[in-house]
């Protein structure tokens, strides 16, 4: 059996969340351009859950720009698809499947833009909601005036925008709330930015443009939710099973769950879905929350990904499974990354949110290969852990082990000992050769091959082109890192951890 609208009669799995046939009839409130698994599992799964406890009350219009037609999974299952979620919270086990009737049609860009266009112009619109990975959120000039369908998302955006100033008469009222998830930071401004740029491009008159500013509200947000998609085939074909039906679009998602919206009182009223789960967040500022998921997730991730995986951890779930790997990571997150976030807040929120990111790392469902998360190393050292660096010496003089330790790790993985004639670079562990994917690769690979090791430690540390900052001038911290990257060497990852363990709990 398949799934389709006809067939939910005939699903009777207690442990299946299954709509009701008036969420159906629901008016058409958002328009969405991208089909992903990131919106299916996080925008679209909060709309789904509103309106089955009767809030939002909407249904979301699909825009797919790759492709022809609209003859694929999605019409053959009347947009219907399963969201299976897996995970842990507060140690116990949740497992839900969830049939998801928000999405009401989704259409091709390229062959019903005129579809497109008429939802523009319905009162019932409300809502803009974008993941574009196809071309992104990217400045590109083109004719958005000739009724086809433009090229890039900003100006299929900007020509949406213009056929419902035109269908409204430039009405204030019929502006619209717009919220990009691409993960770049300020994307509601920078979406705005080019869409305005845009629009003078096209030489439209300036009543447009006013109305465009001013009338809709381009709203930065933040979406965090690993959602790794459709499973192995072994697990697919298991939760077939299970379920009773076929589906094409099963997706499966963690428990964990946030979208942060930067917005008033306005956006508030009118995003009624985020009273149906306090993993949606609309707040006047959201810096907090990119805060504590760049610091406390992605940083923690980053000086761990070189040391687990150089102590022959495959995934995540495998270190948070070993006690000594567990307990160096949550004490790197909770004891120094934490207190020294850049940012102003309470030591409540930024364990309260470390505590959530712990489950998540422990997730059985999720297989995050800690390799996956060295691509670009250097850059995320920059980005995520170098200002936590800098904060902590801002607020003490000592020197963070935890972090030090870290940072060694790195060093050593970073250690080319292959060059390939395409310019790919290797390290090796194990007697296995794996890819060092990094911009400064060769420039490591240089530094491993010319320098000793206290050299080669000071020469990085200093490099300020690299850091933005000299990292030698903080005390004490370039002569932990070396100690640790001699011990690794010496004595191999493991016993560095071992000795560095029993010395934090002396």
């Amino acid at each position: 059996m398949k799934l389709s609208q006809e067939n939910l009669q005939n699903i009777s799995n207690p442990g299946i969340t299954v709509p009701e046939v008036k969420l159906f009839e629901l008016p058409e409130k958002v328009l969405q351009f991208g089909t992903g698994v990131l919106l299916r599992g996080l925008p679209d799964y909060f709309i789904d859950k509103a309106n089955r406890q009767g809030i939002f009350n909407g249904r979301i219009v699909v825009v797919k720009s790759t492709g022809n037609g609209s003859s694929d999974a999605f019409s053959e299952q009347d947009c219907l698809y399963t969201l299976c979620v897996r995970g842990v919270v507060n140690g116990e086990k949740v497992e839900e499947n969830i049939i998801n009737s928000s999405i009401s049609r989704v259409l091709a860009a390229k062959d019903q833009w005129n579809e497109i266009v008429e939802v523009a112009k319905s009162a019932d619109l409300q809502v803009v909601i974008s993941n574009t990975t196809e071309v992104g959120i990217t400045y590109l000039e083109e004719d958005v005036k000739s009724g086809q369908a433009p090229i890039s998302f900003p100006g299929k955006l900007l020509a949406v925008l213009f056929n419902r100033y035109q269908a409204f008469n430039g009405i204030e009222s019929q502006g619209l709330i717009i919220i990009p998830t691409e993960l770049i930071p300020g994307n509601g401004k920078k979406l705005k930015g080019i869409v305005l740029e845009l629009a003078r491009f096209n030489q439209f008159d300036q009543e447009f443009i006013d109305w465009l500013s001013t009338a809709n509200t381009f709203c930065d947000s933040l979406v965090d939710r690993i959602v790794p998609g459709k499973p192995d085939p072994a697990s697919l074909a298991k939760l077939t099973a299970e379920l009773g039906y076929e589906d094409n679009l099963l997706s499966m998602a963690e428990v964990y769950r946030l979208w942060a919206i930067e917005g008033n009182e306005k956006v508030k009223n009118v995003l009624s879905f985020a009273q149906a789960d306090d993993g949606v967040i609309i707040a006047p500022d959201i810096e907090i929350y990119r805060e504590l998921k760049l610091r406390l997730l992605n940083g923690t991730h980053t000086l761990s990904c070189g040391l687990a995986f150089l102590a022959g951890f495959k995934t995540v779930k495998d270190a948070m499974d070993d006690e000594l790997m567990s307990s160096f990571i949550s004490k790197l997150m909770l004891e120094e990354i934490a207190s020294a976030i850049p940012y102003e807040m309470s030591a409540e929120e930024s364990r309260s949110f470390a505590s959530k990111v712990l489950d998540r790392f422990r997730n059985p469902e999720i297989k995050h290969e800690w390799i996956a998360i060295t691509m670009q190393y250097s850059m995320k050292i920059k980005m995520r852990i170098v200002p936590v660096l800098l904060n902590h010496y801002r607020k003490s003089a000592s020197v963070p082990v935890k972090i030090a330790f870290g940072f060694a790790a790195y060093l050593l993985f970073m250690k080319g000992v292959i060059k390939t004639g395409d310019d790919k670079f290797y390290g090796e562990f194990n007697g296995e050769r794996y890819l060092i994917n990094d911009d400064q690769a060769e420039y490591f690979y240089e530094q491993w091959e010319y320098l000793n090791e206290s050299e080669l430690v000071y020469g990085i540390l200093s490099n300020v082109s690299l850091w933005g900052e000299d990292l030698s001038a903080l005390p004490g911290f370039e002569a932990a890192v070396a100690e640790n990257l001699k011990a690794f060497q010496e004595g191999g990852v493991l016993t560095a951890l071992k000795g560095l363990s029993a010395e934090i709990e002396s």
